[in-house]
């Protein structure tokens, strides 16, 4: 694409009409823009669109569309084609920089996003300049620009917060503290000067402002790794100046939003998660500041209201002081009693309190409350530090914060007994600060798994929570009662199980709550409940015990789907998938009637499907269905593909994307069923599965391969004989997986169910260049993940078709190859296959090569026949070597560029691991020690026996000099003894 007027209109028009709400319209446009985007110069044609355009819809839409096509192509995937020229990578860098300071702040944050997106790729190797070219346009004095360099860096650094240490990491970081520390100091000081000189000027204020957030965020990302010198030294700039800025209140900067935070809120939240970051990593060097900064944060928190807007000031202020409770340095510092008691009271009582704007996030917005409250998502919010600071406290004064808390806990309760309809949001308060003081430690798994011997959690249960779940108006309270769900949840593993059965049927009644939050909790506490093990291994409740419930829970979970706002709830779906697993054949009396509200369902979703948890645990327990089913009766699989492959065909035919990789492991799983035998409509399919489009999407790699797999075990002779024609395909497919790194070893899974399961004549004709496509793999790009899957094939090849077959096909592609493979891959590489069937298959193509291929008995091959033998012995009896060459890696699925569907494994579709040998061969080793016996015995003027006393013929080839020696450590290994092997040579004699 050339840079000139006619191509900038041309995307001008096709930009315009991606905005278009018709998808009549803005579909082909984005079939037209992705179809254009691999062409040279597209990138450049977006920057100089969003720079030049007249129209600012326009210059928004190719930013964002610009910072897409970056997001997707710029990291160079190995095996896959560059979609970004070096010419067009060159340019720009060369002018992004430029572009987007002088850009307005929409543009500018699309731009800013870019780059950080090119500079996690190409910074600082390829990209050196970055930084000296951010850092001079420091000394430009205009905020707008300083503001954008500000905005990048903090998009570029910012994951040095979560990034593993490592050698390349402290390189960067120190690169980049060696250019920006000082500048960034420097900037800070002018910054805070300009905020008093412009003290009164309120636009002024808020872009000083905005700079100060900025850099506290860089601050805390370069310092978060480790401290560095230049900080050190530069601690009392910082620490004065933050500790300034957190006791500054300048009227002008206040809002009167009650909900959003202002810039105030948001530079003292951020300065306070600096100084916890030093309080915890740097105590030693932040001793001398920490006091005025206990003290200053103290009176933020008593001074701050109950506004939303300070929340997140709130939550960090009291994630600082639990910071700090918890070191041993600091523990003198809360003491003293009325210390503690001030903080209970004023600090973190008045922070557990239920809020008017709680209230009405339970009830209007409860997906936003669940994920906060449940999934453990809520770290910015002022319940949670509370919870936090309880626990810190604990530590160190476990029974003076208990004793504490209890006097609170009986007040609020008592106050609930006086009023209940008042006074609920006490009894709420009561229940939270009970779990927080009794919760020591916790995993998602078991709920609490160490608590608070002081409180007594069964007597709390009894008396306070039961009730509220026994409530006959499971409407009423709807807050307590998820509450009491929620207490049963997260203590399921401290109360008794006595306590949870009599829980379960409650839980099963308050599915069928109004409340969204309420009817939620319920499912999910059932599906925590169903996962707990008892000790014995099996499930702590038993179906047996579920016996009187089966029928309503599986009711109630139905009916729950089609409450208001849980259409698609994904606790819901879980908890139906845990009771098909937990209930097992108990179930199959209901299947005919829920697989037709699951396929309802899975129709419904398709049509637009957003909910990717709901959307794997809907596929889940539809695999759960067929599986607990057809276990019982085989022949019922008919009936779900009669009801599934309607659905499932309209789902292929509208490519929907997300749901293809699961479709795919659901045929597999019906396929799998079925007797040896492929049935018609599964063979109508065949050649669609083929097409190179599906094969591109990597999430459809995995699934796919296992669907061909299922092919070919239940008639890989029927395709030979009707789809002949298609054999070249499947190879194709093949050809195209061992190609590529991240997919090699799928392509292995494919290669050798062709092998195993193809009648030999059908690829009689392929072997050799199946052979010459590997080994030119080999050559080019050899990784141990690749070396461990040709061995596993080369010996499958051996086992199936023979020793003299394997030797005579790799000498027909290059004399004396057979050698070289053996010497140079088998015998170093074996000892890294892993793997029970893999080394199984290993150890009987091995014994095959060394007891029934005549080559290796009579030419140059013999010299290899010892080390081969010992690399054997090695594989049965040594540690497996699981060393990779420093320089390897490999690149998962989930790490390429571009979006795509991931594959998610579904676990109820899995398939029991296949031994292509079964029992054909039981014990390896025994028939390595039968078959090196049988090669004794036949050539007794060649080999001596062993076991027999008889000696090697006068001259014998070197390599049969330890033959001897070998056979006697195998021996060993196995445990003969050598009258055991003297009777079995007697008796073949």
């Amino acid at each position: 694409m050339e840079l000139n007027d006619g191509n900038l209109q041309t995307l001008t028009e096709f930009l315009q009409k991606t905005l278009d709400p018709d998808p009549n319209v803005r579909r082909p446009a984005e079939k037209f823009l992705e179809s254009v985007e691999g062409h040279q110069n597209y990138p450049l044609l977006l920057l100089t669109l969003l720079e030049k355009s007249q129209d600012n819809v326009i210059r928004v839409c190719a930013a964002v569309t610009f910072k897409n096509f970056i997001k997707r192509n710029w990291r160079i995937v190995e095996d896959e084609p560059n979609k970004i020229s070096d010419q067009d990578r060159t340019a720009i860098k060369a002018n992004i920089v430029n572009l987007m300071l002088s850009s307005p702040e929409q543009i500018q944050k699309q731009l800013s996003d870019a780059i950080s997106i090119i500079g996690r790729e190409d910074f600082p190797l390829k990209w050196p300049d970055l930084l000296t070219e951010m850092v001079t346009r420091f000394r430009s004095g205009d905020f707008h620009i300083i503001n954008g360099v500000l905005r990048t860096a903090h998009s570029l650094f910012k994951r040095y917060r979560h990034e593993f240490k490592s050698n390349e990491l402290w390189t960067e970081i120190k690169l980049v503290l060696d250019t920006f520390a000082l500048p960034l100091t420097e900037l800070f000081k002018a910054t805070i000067e300009f905020c008093q000189t412009h003290a009164t000027d309120v636009g002024a204020l808020k872009v000083l402002f905005s700079s100060l957030t900025l850099i506290s965020k860089l601050f805390y990302s370069l310092n978060f790794q480790d401290l560095p010198e230049f900080f050190e030294d530069n601690m009392e700039t910082w620490m004065t100046n933050f500790h300034g800025l957190l006791t500054l209140d300048n009227k002008l900067l206040q809002t009167d939003d009650e909900e959003e935070a202002g810039l105030l809120e948001l530079l003292k939240s951020q300065i306070c998660d600096n100084a916890a970051l030093y309080a915890q990593k740097y105590d030693e060097e932040f001793q001398p500041y920490l006091p005025r900064f206990v003290t200053a944060i103290w009176n933020l928190l008593v001074s701050t209201g109950q506004e939303v807007k300070y929340d997140l000031l709130v939550s960090n202020a009291i994630q600082f002081l639990a910071s700090v409770c918890e070191r041993p340095h600091y523990k003198h510092l809360f003491e003293d009693q009325n210390t503690l008691t001030s903080i209970c009271e004023k600090v973190i009582v008045p922070n557990m309190e239920f809020r008017s704007a709680d209230e009405e996030a339970f009830e209007d917005n409860s997906e936003e409350y669940i994920r906060r409250d449940l999934e453990g998502s809520d770290i910015d919010t002022r319940r949670r530090a509370a919870c936090d600071l309880v626990r810190g406290l604990c530590k160190f004064f476990e029974g003076p914060v208990t004793a504490i808390f209890s006097g609170y806990v009986n007040s609020m309760l008592g106050e609930y007994a006086k009023n209940p309809g008042g006074n609920w949001k006490h009894k709420d308060a009561a229940i939270y600060l009970v779990t927080s003081l009794a919760s020591k430690a916790q995993t998602q798994k078991h709920g609490i798994t160490q608590a608070n011997e002081l409180v007594n959690l069964t007597d709390f249960f009894v008396n306070h929570i039961l009730s509220d779940l026994k409530s006959s108006n499971i409407n009423e309270f709807p807050v307590l009662k998820a509450d009491a769900i929620k207490y049963v949840m997260i203590f399921r593993s401290q109360l008794p199980k006595e306590q949870l059965l009599q829980a379960v049927p409650l839980l099963i009644a308050h599915l069928q709550a109004e409340s969204t939050v309420e009817h939620t909790y319920a499912a999910h506490a059932l599906e925590r409940l169903f996962t707990m093990r008892g000790p014995n291994n099996s499930t702590l409740i038993t179906p047996a015990e579920m016996a009187p419930f089966t029928e309503q829970l599986l009711n109630n979970l139905f009916k729950a789907l089609s409450l208001p706002g849980s259409a698609e709830n994904e606790y819901i779906m879980k908890a139906i998938m845990r009771s098909f697993s937990l209930l097992q054949d108990t179930i199959v009396p209901y299947i005919p009637t829920l697989i037709g509200q699951l396929t309802h369902k899975l129709l419904l979703v398709s049509k637009n499907p957003s909910k990717p948890h709901f959307n794997h645990y809907l596929f889940e327990s539809l695999c759960l269905s067929i599986r607990i089913t057809c276990k019982a009766n085989p022949t019922t699989v008919g009936s779900f593909e009669e009801a599934l492959f309607p659905v499932f065909t309209e789902i292929l035919q509208n490519d929907v994307q997300e749901f293809l990789p699961y479709v795919f492991q659901v045929m597999s799983l019906l396929l799998e069923i079925h007797s040896n035998s492929i049935p018609s409509s599964y063979m109508a399919l065949f050649p669609h599965l083929l097409q190179p489009v599906l094969w591109e999407r990597s999430g459809n790699i995995p699934p796919l391969v296992r669907l061909l797999q299922a092919y070919l075990q239940k008639g890989g002779a029927c395709i030979a004989n009707t789809s002949a024609d298609k054999i070249p395909g499947l190879l194709g497919v093949f050809q195209k997986l061992i190609a590529s790194k991240a997919n090699d070893h799928q392509g292995f899974y494919l290669l050798n169910s062709i092998i195993e399961h193809m009648p030999p004549e059908s690829i009689i004709q392929y072997r050799k260049q199946i052979f010459i496509l590997l080994f030119q793999r080999l050559q080019g790009s050899k990784t141990t993940k690749f070396v461990k899957s040709f061995l596993v094939f080369v010996n499958l090849y051996c086992v199936k078709y023979g020793a003299i077959a394997l030797q005579e096909i790799f000498d027909s592609i290059q004399p004396k190859m057979f050698g070289m493979v053996l010497e140079k891959i088998v015998v170093p590489e074996v000892q890294k296959v892993s793997g029970a069937v893999e080394k199984k298959i290993c150890a009987i193509g091995i014994t095959k090569v060394l007891t029934e291929c005549p080559a290796m008995m009579d030419t140059e091959y013999t010299k290899i026949w010892t080390p081969l033998l010992q690399a054997l012995i090695g594989l049965f009896e040594l540690p497996e070597d699981d060393s990779i060459p420093d320089d390897e890696h490999f690149i998962d699925i989930e790490d390429t560029a571009s979006y795509q569907t991931a594959f998610s494994q579904l676990a109820f579709a899995g398939k029991k691991e296949h031994d292509p040998i079964g029992d054909a061969v039981g014990n390896p080793k025994l028939l390595l020690a039968q078959s090196l016996h049988k090669l004794s015995t036949a050539c007794p003027g060649r080999v001596g026996s062993p076991t027999t006393g008889g000696t090697p013929s006068p001259t014998p080839p070197p390599s049969f000099c330890s033959f001897l020696k070998c056979f006697h450590q195998l021996s060993l290994s196995l445990s003969l003894s050598a009258g055991s092997v003297h009777a079995q040579h007697q008796s073949e004699r």
